[in-house]
């Protein structure tokens, strides 16, 4: 249902990753590991989320700075803007859980309708792109106004959840 959902609102989105997947798919054939684009194709199918925000918000959670990014920088979140893509999100979200990770895309996307960021998306997915490592990890429980239980901070204490960033460089997310 949620994939139906996810179709209806950004088809050609939608339809620019399955002719990737087919592409990926009909260079390498089915093997047993699917290699970088489809990895990034599967993520972001399932779990995708576009996130518009400002710069502090960006470089905080670049460096998985938690406390930064939902206490301290917790009034800028007003300004984000967040698009689910992902299906397989939004049906955790009918039962959230705490450790729910969307694998998100930083998004100049166009203001606009709908249609304005669908076509902005489809043009962005390239074959390149995805393989690039784009996705950020986001516990999305973790963003304000998400779940009653991020306010109180010590929420953001769950170093299983909130975990630091990993020694190596960023430079592909910063596109």
């Amino acid at each position: 249902m949620f994939n139906g959902l996810c179709w209806l609102q950004l088809p050609i989105a939608k339809k620019k990753l399955n002719a990737l997947q087919a592409g990926e798919i009909a260079k390498a054939g089915v093997v047993a590991a699917r290699g970088p684009v489809r990895d990034a194709i599967t993520v972001f199918d399932e779990n995708g989320l576009l996130l518009d925000a400002p710069a502090e918000l960006w470089e905080a959670l670049l460096a998985r700075d938690w406390r930064r990014l939902f206490i301290e920088l917790r009034p800028l979140w007003t300004q984000a803007r967040l698009l689910i893509f992902g299906h397989a999100l939004l049906e955790k979200l009918a039962r959230p859980r705490k450790n729910m990770t969307a694998h998100v895309w930083r998004s100049p996307c166009p203001g606009g309708s709908m249609d304005t960021i669908d076509r902005w998306l489809g043009s962005e997915l390239t074959a390149q792109r995805l393989a690039s490592k784009l996705f950020v990890p986001l516990p999305v429980l973790g963003i304000p106004g998400w779940w009653a239980e991020n306010q109180d901070f010590s929420f953001y204490d769950d170093s299983q959840v909130f975990r630091a960033a990993p020694a190596v460089a960023f430079d592909s997310f910063t596109q």
